[in-house]
């Protein structure tokens, strides 16, 4: 392994796996879509080193997609956490429905790594616009519980619970959407099973959207049901621009805002 700061893992190897599955997504989204539509790719890079790539599509089933993947570097670590050089890579999915039944789903995981440490984040969470099916819930929740169960069975109470609290919009008080899973600065005494849970959680995200976007892209809709839909991308979008983590990191480390406002809904009304 190619030793990078205090982290005991290879970056190419890291970057590897992440591009790999951002790959994957993109073929089971675009399996959605009739033929004519695919994800275009538009690479970018970061002013300080690396860069990124975004993926999108605007669709008949896809209203607006994003599955985009970073690996920039920098002098400086965007917050308090260490005033030293970072590397931080990651890959980033969105996804805006033109059926108001077919939910929205985000998903993010991620590795940085300082001088004096290294850690693991992400998880993925669940936003019906306005139709939640409980069933879609409880599949949604059995695959990232079973997931995690295969490395550590108290993972997912955690993890379930720490998305319960950050997706939660204070001025409407209320959670953006039905959960998932959600943790950051994530590391043990044990890198390997770090790094196993990290690969498990994200290999096993298309089986959680997968059936659920199969089923709800077909269900015909009304006028008054895409309108609602409309409404509560409002306050999708509230909550990236005013509480979301990653928003303002991207931000501070001087990426690129195209690829950090692909979570921004296409449509959406206050």
């Amino acid at each position: 392994m190619d030793m990078n700061f205090a982290s005991p893992f290879s970056r190419q190897s890291i970057v590897n796996f992440l591009k790999s599955l951002r790959d994957q997504i993109i073929d089971h989204f675009e399996t959605l879509e009739p033929s004519r539509h695919r994800f275009e790719r538009k690479h970018w890079q970061h002013t300080s080193g690396g860069g990124g790539e975004i993926s999108l599509i605007r669709g008949d089933v896809f209203e607006k997609a994003a599955v985009n993947w970073s690996g920039v570097s920098g002098a400086h670590f965007p917050t308090d956490e260490s005033s030293g050089p970072f590397f931080a890579t990651g890959i980033s999915i969105i996804t805006h429905m033109q059926n108001p039944h077919s939910p929205t789903v985000h998903m993010n995981i991620r590795y940085i790594e300082t001088e004096k440490k290294w850690w693991f984040g992400g998880g993925y969470d669940l936003t019906p616009m306005g139709f939640a099916y409980p069933e879609d819930t409880t599949h949604f929740h059995k695959i990232a519980k079973d997931s995690l169960d295969s490395v550590n069975g108290e993972l997912y109470a955690k993890f379930s619970q720490n998305a319960r609290e950050y997706f939660y919009i204070p001025h409407w008080k209320k959670e953006r959407g039905v959960g998932g899973v959600f943790f950051d600065h994530y590391r043990t005494d044990d890198p390997v099973n770090d790094l196993k849970m990290w690969q498990t959680l994200g290999s096993d995200f298309p089986k959680a959207i997968m059936p659920i976007y199969q089923k709800r892209c077909l269900q015909s809709y009304s006028e008054e049901e895409k309108n609602l839909q409309q409404k509560m991308r409002a306050h999708y979008a509230e909550f990236n621009l005013l509480y979301d983590r990653g928003t303002r990191f991207g931000f501070l480390s001087g990426g690129n805002p195209e690829a950090i406002l692909c979570s921004m809904p296409p449509c959406a009304c206050w």
